[in-house]
Parts: C-alpha cells; structure tokens; sequence
C-alpha cells in the first residue's frame, strides 16, 4: 500500500464519538459563555409566575381534587419548559441548514448521524437545565413529590423522555423548513394552544362539554394525567401509576418518535 491509499484509508475511518463530542461543544460552550442557557431557566420561571399567581385564587375556589394548585399544575410547568427548549433547538437546526452549515459537514468525513446527535445532546443539556429551574419554581410554589424514589425518578425520566421527543420533532421541523424566524414563530402556537386547551391548568369538567372529549385524550393532556401520577397527591387523586394510565401517553410519545426519528436519518442521511 502506498502512502497516498493509507492516508485516504485512515481519513476515511474518523473517530465518530470524537465528532459527536467536538460538535456537541460547538454548541454548548458558546451558549454558556453567552448566558444563553439563562433562557432555559427563565422561561420555566415566567410562565409559573405568569399562571399560578392569577390563577391560584380563582382554582382554589372551583377546586381540582388535589391538595394545592401547585401539585396539580406541576406538569403543565414541565411541558412548557420542554417546549421552550424544542422552540430554541428547531431555531438551531434551521439556522445550521440555512447557513450551509449541514451541506459542510455533509462534504467532510463526518458520520451522517453525527450532527444530528450532537444537536440532540445539546438540547438534552438545555431540557436538562430547564427541567430543574421548573422543578425549582415548583417547589417555591409548594410542590411536593409525595411517593417513593421510584416514581420521583419515573416523573424525571418521563419528563426527559417528553423534552426529547418535543425537541427530536422540533429539529426535524427546522431542518425541513430552513427558515429559523418562520420556524420559531410556527412553533410558538401549538404548546400554547394544546397547553391552555389541556388539563395542565384547569379539570377537564371546566371545558364546554362540546371539547372535553379533545381536552382530555389530547397528548399534552395525556402526559400531564402521567406526570401527576408520577408525582402523587396527599390526598390521593392524583391517580394511579399503572399500564392502563401509562399507555395512551407512552404511545402518544412513541407515536411521534416514529414519525420523527425516521425523517431525522433520512435528513441526515441525504447531507451528502
């Protein structure tokens, strides 16, 4: 072999955990040298201060079953900080197909997973972050986890798992429409309108009969009624953790896997 066809050969052979590291670094030592990742922790706390203040009062009168308002809109809390952070990773991936960032890496030897993986690792950096400023804020308010370890470390399993398939989708959609402003702004709406049209902030039975059947199955819903399980009620109405209560949201999450990891390979794997 001569020494031209052993250089191609060893280039042709990177080290793809080397990339993975290297490019998951060029997106989250910048963001903490910025202050960027103070967003992670201030969206959490604005939309706890936002909802719980007015609406404390008002839900207490009414009543939701459980002990206090804030172990029943616990949830809606976490879901809405997954959804910022999918908000911010659809704008990094739609920044990087826009730039010819994609299209650069797709002319180097870089594994056509790897950009991909490393935005995902990013992002599970941010949710990571976010996850604990809401649990936080949560706690200010008067949130208790009143069941065992287990089902403490379920509640944050599953809210990583929530944050990761919001975030998946989210760089999907970037990816696919390569615009970050058109992204952002298409994707403010939905977590908004699922999130107020869900039982994250008020029972079911305070909707008009007409929309509580789409109130209560729709996925925001779904994992909220897990999430609380998970989280438990002194009171004990926060339901059950069982295969009945968990499977419509475990489906709902791996619905949306389904459709989201394939098109994600499929991006990647057309870089080139």
């Amino acid at each position: 072999m001569t020494a031209g066809a052993w250089l191609t050969e060893t280039r042709a052979a990177p080290v793809r955990a080397q990339q993975w590291w290297v490019l998951t670094t060029r997106l989250v030592t910048p963001a903490i040298k910025s202050g960027e990742v103070l967003s992670s922790v201030v969206a959490p706390a604005a939309f706890t201060a936002s909802f719980y203040i007015p609406l404390k009062t008002v839900m207490t009168v009414i009543g939701t079953g459980f002990s206090s308002y804030a172990q029943f809109m616990m949830p809606i809390v976490i879901l809405q900080a997954c959804a910022f952070t999918a908000i911010g990773a659809a704008f990094r991936s739609a920044t990087d197909a826009v730039a010819g960032i994609d299209r650069r890496f797709g002319s180097m030897p870089i594994g056509p997973l790897v950009p991909v993986g490393a935005r995902m690792s990013g992002n599970v950096f941010r949710l990571c972050i976010a996850i604990s400023a809401g649990l936080v804020c949560g706690h200010i308010i008067g949130f208790r986890f009143v069941l065992d370890g287990w089902h403490t470390l379920g509640f944050l399993a599953f809210s990583l798992l929530i944050g990761i398939v919001f975030t998946l989708g989210a760089d999907v959609i970037g990816t696919l429409t390569k615009s970050p402003e058109a992204t952002t702004q298409a994707l403010v709406l939905p977590p908004l309108i699922l999130g107020m049209l869900s039982t994250g902030l008020a029972p079911a039975e305070q909707f008009p009969s007409w929309i509580q059947p789409f109130v209560r199955n729709q996925p925001v819903s779904q994992f909220v009624i897990a999430l609380r399980a998970l989280a438990g009620d002194t009171k004990g109405n926060a339901g059950e953790v069982s295969w009945a209560l968990m499977t419509p949201p475990l489906l709902w999450a791996a619905a949306i896997l389904v459709v989201c990891v394939p098109t994600a390979i499929r991006l990647s794997s057309r870089r080139a």
